[in-house]
């Protein structure tokens, strides 16, 4: 039941992007991006990224998340208490190998890594296939319901083969159940 009511808040306040949907905006990647996040009802998007303080990763809140407004001039925003409690937030467990177990908080069925790559830089990793990848975007398809009850048909991870560079995707669908337990 909880966990469908945050699939329900998750996907009525934006939710997420895969490949790059057909009109959907890229966000401009900078060095501190990790992903970004997007649903098929408006074109605004969650951008994650590194939380530095004074130059060292933050390591009680190593993830922040932020709006870009596109249907509002493009403008960067923070996320109000609503989306970064039921929606958009993250919660992070730092590892004993400081790396982080990241997720949602509207889908806490579904974990991400953080860590820090052989070249140093920080990545968030996501099983794609099956496989851990480097993620990059997450897409979420809506079909309607109501805004308390959205119907999601799928969600679409993007990213690419840490080994190889290749892009990979995976759509996996949301079971009517599963989201209601």
């Amino acid at each position: 039941m909880m966990r469908n009511y945050m699939l329900m808040v998750l996907c009525c306040l934006s939710f997420l992007s895969g490949t790059a949907q057909q009109g959907f905006p890229v966000p401009v990647r900078d060095a501190l991006q990790l992903f970004y996040l997007q649903r098929t009802s408006n074109h605004n998007t969650i951008v994650y990224e590194l939380n530095f303080k004074n130059g060292k990763l933050d390591l009680r809140n190593p993830v922040h998340p932020f709006w870009i407004r596109y249907t509002e001039q493009s403008q960067r925003a923070e996320l109000n208490f609503i989306q970064r409690t039921f929606a958009y937030g993250i919660k992070v467990k730092m590892q004993p190998d400081s790396s982080y177990i990241v997720k949602l908080v509207s889908y806490s069925h579904f974990s991400m890594t953080l860590k820090k790559g052989g070249d140093g830089k920080y990545r968030i990793y996501a099983p794609i296939n099956q496989q851990l990848m480097v993620l990059d975007r997450i897409f979420v398809k809506i079909t309607g319901g109501s805004m308390w009850s959205p119907d999601i048909e799928y969600f679409e991870l993007s990213g690419w083969d840490p080994a190889t560079g290749k892009a990979v995707s995976e759509r996996k669908k949301v079971l009517k159940d599963v989201a209601k337990s």
